[in-house]
């Protein structure tokens, strides 16, 4: 079980959250950050500290949230645009730094209002 970061990120990027994870699990992607499943301690202080409400428990996601669930994953299984192979588990986001690519999911959507600084 994992937390998962949805559509209220895209184009924020807020980062609250990414202070409060105590796995280093949160990565920037261009438009959107997401949550390494595989890394996540289930702990929750991102959802809590997360002032774009973006943040859920996966078994929480509303309906129109869940391919999001997908998503996060798709993130560090895919070999994103720009990159030679897929990110996987690198062990920590702050080591990595802003990765700057997206899923094809978040790539497709229609810029919101407030773009990221």
């Amino acid at each position: 079980m994992t937390y998962v970061i949805g559509s209220a990120c895209v184009d924020i990027v807020d980062k609250s959250c990414v202070q409060e994870c105590p796995a280093d699990c949160i990565y920037e992607g261009d438009r959107a950050m997401y949550i390494n499943p595989n890394e996540c301690v289930d702990c929750g202080a991102c959802r809590i500290a997360c002032r774009v409400d973006a943040i859920y428990y996966e078994t929480d996601l509303p309906d129109e949230e869940l391919a999001f669930l997908q998503d996060n994953a798709d993130f560090f299984e895919l070999t994103l645009p720009g990159r030679d192979t897929p990110l996987g588990d690198p062990g920590g986001a702050l080591q990595l730094g802003r990765v700057g690519a997206d899923t094809p999911l978040v790539a497709a959507l229609p810029p919101s209002v407030t773009p990221h600084p």
